[in-house]
């Protein structure tokens, strides 16, 4: 991973940061206990190429950012930590018949719009899943607790494929 790289995804780290605390955490929707965690996006668009500790790293140092600010004790951050440990195995189940391209990153103009909706729902879903059991921490709810994670999925890849649209790089 090249200098370059490096310091563009800190600065897409710093942004997504400060997205989630000053606009999206403030949306009224989070009267109704939906949560927009478009934060998740840094994970799914990480180069394939990525240490897996260095991997590890960004979503803990993520999600405790998040959880700082939201005052939600470790649920950010242990919900982002599972998606970044499950990412690179699921990169192997939905991988390419030709494999993956060096030196790019998960998005739509590289992979298609089905691969990308498939690799972006299954994690955001995992997210948000693990996102709710873990602020409710039981299953005496299970059924709004999945209604909320599902809500918050399709709010969240609404953002994901708006930004992918809009920022992602065109090299078909």
């Amino acid at each position: 991973m090249t200098l370059n790289v490096l310091l563009k995804n800190a600065g897409l780290l710093l942004l997504l940061i400060f997205l989630q605390i000053f606009l999206l955490n403030n949306i009224a929707l989070t009267r109704f206990g939906i949560n927009i965690n478009f934060y998740v996006l840094l994970i799914l668009i990480l180069p394939f190429e990525i240490p897996g500790w260095f991997l590890l790293l960004t979503a803990f140092f993520l999600g405790l950012s998040m959880d700082m600010f939201s005052d939600t004790g470790g649920v950010n951050a242990a919900s982002l930590l599972f998606v970044a440990f499950l990412r690179p195995m699921l990169l192997k189940i939905l991988h390419p018949r030709d494999g993956y391209l060096p030196d790019t990153n998960p998005g739509i103009y590289q992979y298609g719009l089905i691969w990308f909706f498939k690799y972006s729902f299954l994690l955001v879903f995992i997210h948000n899943l693990l996102y709710w059991l873990f602020l409710k921490f039981n299953f005496s709810h299970f059924p709004l607790t999945l209604y909320k994670a599902i809500i918050s999925t399709f709010l969240v890849l609404i953002l994901v494929f708006l930004s992918q649209f809009l920022f992602g790089k065109n090299t078909k």
